[in-house]
């Protein structure tokens, strides 16, 4: 659901997004959504003492990665004429900080996970991606339909939803 978000966000900053683009940007949180659990459970399978203390920081990750993209994009809505046209696509490295910051806490799917063999967890991981491709694209597709309504104020509700976003993970996570 927070890739979900994400997209919704990103697509009201584009509301003329090309299909490619949305599917390049599905594709991305999708393979974070898949990479994570099975990094997790290559951690529980391997390092578990050393990854249980990182474990802690995962909120704290999401949160600072989420907040400072968010906080970067409602400067942008406040101080237009500092941004150039190419500071409000969405560039690559940013939608990697996204996919990474929105799939972090899939990590712990790794975990509960630990028992399964390789080929178990491949499976479940690709379940998961495939999963997350389909709402991103939905995400995406309301986010540009939202977004010609909004137009001006969409860089503002992306801001707030990522902020939103980074914050409901920290705060699920120490309850």
């Amino acid at each position: 659901m927070d890739a979900f978000s994400v997209s919704i966000a990103n697509a009201l900053l584009e509301p003329g997004m090309k299909r490619l683009r949305m599917y390049l940007i599905a594709g991305c949180y999708a393979f974070f959504q898949f990479f994570m659990p099975v990094i997790g459970w290559i951690c529980v399978r391997t390092v578990i003492q050393l990854f249980s203390s990182f474990q802690l920081l995962v909120p704290w990750i999401a949160l600072v990665l989420l907040s400072y993209i968010g906080g970067k994009m409602l400067w942008s809505s406040f101080h237009p004429e500092n941004d150039s046209e190419d500071a409000r696509n969405l560039s690559l490295a940013v939608l990697f900080i996204q996919g990474i910051a929105t799939s972090i806490d899939a990590l712990s799917v790794g975990f509960t996970i630990s028992d399964y063999n390789l080929f178990q967890t491949l499976a479940a991981s690709f379940n998961i991606a495939a999963v997350t491709f389909v709402i991103c694209m939905a995400g995406l597709k309301i986010g540009k339909t939202v977004g010609n309504c909004f137009c001006g104020k969409a860089e503002f509700f992306g801001g707030i939803i990522l902020i939103a976003i980074g914050l409901e993970i920290f705060i699920r996570s120490i309850l």
